[in-house]
């Protein structure tokens, strides 16, 4: 399962089928129809944290999803693909990088985003949310040249082929034996020691402050 958790609280969850789990590395796979909760007032789902919502089922829509996370890196990189298996684009989410929970992993995504065609054409996505949560004091100003960074950065791991992507990823498949995704008993809990704080703004966490520094260094590389 995939939760992204603010001031305390889970803001959304979203189950998923573990691919491959390393230490460094974590992939994941999420079929078109996946249950997921989402955060929403007066029924309509929000893309940027309030601090009044509520959780509510919704579907993962029409594609399927292979999803790469890392607990260094401040982005995940998706593969999708159309509901037939044939690939369709790469999408690079910024986010806080993955951490283990009891139920899981969890993060926190950033707004912007990159959509990077399968021809390694890219362009970026959500930039009206970036500068939003920006202008509510949700995401410091000074972060947004870190999160460009690292969104080009996650673009020339695609584009060059760096691993894990120095394979032909639009060939996988899943196995058809695994089960559905479903939520798990209790994925709404969060433990004591994995808690953060409850606050009215979105704070990066240390690890999270070193990992966008970490790809701004190599923005040149």
């Amino acid at each position: 399962m995939l939760r992204e958790i603010w001031g305390g609280r889970v803001w959304s969850a979203r189950a998923a089928t573990v691919v491959d789990d390393r230490e460094d590395q974590t992939t994941f796979f999420v079929p078109a129809g996946t249950t997921r909760m989402a955060p929403v007032r007066d029924g309509v789902v929000l893309r940027i944290p309030e601090e009044r919502f509520e959780l509510a089922p919704r579907t993962s829509g029409e594609a399927h999803a292979l999803s790469f996370g890392w607990p260094d890196l401040a982005y995940g990189t998706l593969l999708f693909f159309h509901a037939d298996w044939r690939p369709r684009n790469w999408y690079v989410n910024l986010q806080e990088p993955l951490r283990r929970s009891e139920v899981g992993f969890d993060y926190l995504d950033l707004k912007l985003d990159v959509i990077v065609e399968l021809d390694g054409s890219w362009r970026w996505k959500d930039e009206d949310e970036l500068a939003e949560a920006i202008a509510r004091g949700l995401i410091a100003a000074e972060d947004e040249a870190h999160l460009r960074a690292a969104g080009e950065r996650a673009v020339r791991q695609i584009v060059e082929q760096e691993p894990p992507f120095d394979r032909d990823w639009t060939t996988w498949r899943p196995d058809p034996a695994w089960p559905a995704p479903a939520l798990p008993d209790g994925w709404d809990r969060i433990s004591a020691t994995g808690q953060r704080a409850p606050a009215s703004r979105v704070r990066r966490t240390r690890r999270g402050a070193r990992a966008l520094r970490s790809a701004s260094r190599q923005r040149g590389r």
